[in-house]
């Protein structure tokens, strides 16, 4: 993982380019650059971009391709987001970079790469930056452990549900999705 030592602000960042195609996150005034993803990461982002396209617009939908701005030195790149509409018209065609100023996601998906600092990363900083946002639904999606743990936000902390095999995943946000962990891992195996 490449890590820029020159301290960046939020504009820094925004104003960033290297010439490369390489995303990076902004966090404590890094930039730290994303490593490519494995192929089953890929695959679980892009099947459950499929499953949400079957109830919702796919225009809602963003795979790894949206900035999340989770505080003034701190920018992540979500594996899925699921916009509100109004959201969408809140970025309205221009950069896509949500800002704190505008509407949270309505769900965040992160799929856990192996290794502590990933895990710390989605399980442990990420969880608290999104609650603090105020987004009411993040899901970390683990194929080592082949579970999904469902949090929703509740009081401004989030209630957490493991779940495995055929459990089925129960959204707040979209009662009509019918899914389990196990749909998501075999359908990616």
């Amino acid at each position: 993982m490449t890590v820029i030592t020159q301290k960046f602000t939020l504009e820094d960042y925004l104003a960033y380019d290297d010439g490369t195609e390489t995303r990076y996150e902004l966090v404590d005034g890094e930039l730290i650059a994303m490593p490519t993803e494995s192929p089953i990461n890929n695959r679980i982002a892009i099947y459950l971009l499929t499953e949400f396209a079957k109830i919702i617009s796919f225009k809602l939908i963003c795979h790894k391709d949206t900035e999340l701005v989770v505080s003034s030195n701190r920018v992540r790149l979500p594996d899925l987001m699921i916009l509100s509409e109004e959201l969408l018209t809140q970025i309205g065609g221009k950069r896509a970079t949500i800002t704190t100023e505008m509407s949270s996601p309505v769900l965040v998906v992160e799929v856990v790469s192996p290794g502590k600092r990933n895990q710390d990363r989605d399980y442990r900083y990420k969880r608290s930056e999104y609650a603090t946002r105020g987004i009411s639904e993040y899901w970390i999606i683990d194929p080592e452990k082949e579970q999904v743990n469902l949090l929703i936000l509740v009081d401004g902390f989030y209630e957490e549900t493991i779940l495995k095999n055929s459990q089925p995943i129960v959204s707040s946000n979209f009662p009509d999705l019918s899914l389990t962990p196990e749909n998501i891992f075999n359908a990616t195996k």
